[in-house]
């Protein structure tokens, strides 16, 4: 082969190599979390290469600093130490070639939070916003004909009915009470759907079954369950529990919340987890008795409201740090929850996947029991526990909150960062942290 082609095929060979590494810095560039968390105080150190470069964009309150300790020469690599200095947010921008933008990481410097973590079994009941149609149904009328007054003025499963001719409805037995009292003329309901009001006109029909005016509609007005708290603040008084929201068994939907209370609860039977078969904790608890919190929010990443933090003090469980999702590895862990005797527990696990996520969505890790005594006793992760904390490196990074139907050993985790912006306890919010050191 001609000297010149021998050099030719090198050099192409030599380009090629350099655009698949060029493709694959642009690609974890591209990947990299728009947001991340850095604690006030600690180092952090980034890692960039070639063609890349990092620089602060806007930093107008000298929240970090940042510096270069290693020159390119012939390496690649450029790496790059961060101090935090000052608690609030930095933007930091990867340049190509050090002059052109591509994306812009927004820092934030916070305080670390300090919470109790739960694993305490708690009795949940919720009451609805109004009630909550559950399905829609024909009416045999007083003549002998069928009606569907609900369905024909626009009432879905899974709507809330708020009002009845402008009077706030209370229960199930309240929406009867109105509507006998309005008979069979034309009413107003206002309805709440995905957040938003509106108002229709319906005419109930007098059933021939009990001579009442109905809609047509069966309705809910509270549930209850059994769950896992999973942290409180003993300066806020705040908590958060299941990792998960509480959704109507009927439509799937996510229960609009008035009011609801948490309570202590007595585990009374265990079924096992099997494939195919999930497995759930039983527990009892009595409304009037041991009344441990009231229930403000009901959302997809969980239960949230105020909590007597002397009611729930005898575990003597210490606060612990909270661990940012940023730090949360696959390895070792360890879950708290209560399985017997309302005596918290602490089970191994494994954690064998995270997921990056830049904002808040389910099924953030993989978790795997590896503890035989927990899956002697349930068979990995059962109804019941969701909520359990986990603990990792000393610090709380999540709850439990889904079992894989399949495979009971193996279960989703919800990272502690998306549970704690659905309390006053912001990191997005950028508000202090109330640290609750032991002392």
């Amino acid at each position: 082969m001609p000297k010149h082609l021998k050099y030719r095929k090198q050099i192409s060979i030599l380009f090629l190599i350099f655009i698949f590494f060029y493709f694959i810095q642009a690609w974890s560039v591209f990947y990299y979390p728009q947001e991340i968390n850095i604690i006030k105080g600690e180092k952090k150190d980034f890692q960039v290469f070639f063609p890349y470069t990092l620089k602060i964009s806007q930093d107008s309150n000298d929240i970090v600093n940042i510096k270069d300790y290693q020159k390119m020469g012939l390496s690649l690599k450029k790496s790059y130490s961060f101090d935090t200095l000052e608690s609030g947010i930095a933007k930091l921008q990867f340049k190509l070639f050090g002059i052109i933008p591509v994306k812009t990481v927004e820092v934030n410097v916070v305080e670390r939070a300090h919470l109790v973590p739960g694993g305490n079994s708690i009795g949940v009941r919720l009451n609805t916003k109004g009630v909550l149609v559950v399905s829609i149904t024909d009416i045999v009328g007083i003549d002998g004909k069928k009606y569907n007054p609900a369905k024909e003025s626009g009432i879905r499963p899974g709507d809330n009915i708020i009002e009845i001719d402008g009077k706030q409805v209370k229960d199930a037995e309240h929406v009867v009470e109105l509507l006998n009292n309005i008979q069979s003329n034309k009413v107003s309901i206002t309805i709440e759907r995905n957040n938003i009001k509106f108002t229709t006109d319906v005419v109930p029909v007098k059933s021939i079954q009990d001579n009442c005016y109905r809609l047509g509609i069966w309705v809910r007005d509270k549930t209850a369950g059994i769950g896992t708290l999973t942290f409180y603040n003993k300066d806020t008084n705040k908590f958060g529990a299941l990792g998960h929201g509480i959704t109507d068994m009927d439509t799937g939907k996510l229960l609009n919340v008035k009011n609801g209370k948490i309570m202590g609860a007595k585990i009374s039977e265990i079924e096992q987890g099997k494939k195919g078969n999930p497995g759930e904790i039983r527990g009892i608890f009595y409304e009037t008795e041991n009344v441990l919190g009231d229930i403000t929010r009901n959302t997809p990443f969980g239960i949230y409201g105020n909590i007597d933090s002397t009611s729930i003090e005898t575990n003597k469980t210490k606060s612990l740090p909270v661990g940012f999702k940023e730090e949360v590895r696959e390895g070792k862990a360890y879950i708290l929850t209560t399985l017997n005797d309302n005596k918290i527990e602490k089970f191994e696990v494994e954690i064998i996947k995270t997921q990056n996520q830049s904002s808040p969505e389910q099924k953030s890790m993989v978790l795997k029991v590896t503890d035989k005594k927990l899956l002697q006793k349930t068979g990995g992760i059962v109804q019941g526990m969701s909520g359990s904390p986990i603990i990792q490196d000393g610090k709380i990074i999540g709850a439990v909150t889904h079992v894989f139907v399949n495979d009971p050993t193996k279960g989703y985790g919800l990272y502690i960062e998306w549970m704690l912006e659905q309390t006053d306890i912001s990191i997005k919010n950028k508000k202090n942290f109330a640290e609750n050191r032991e002392r």
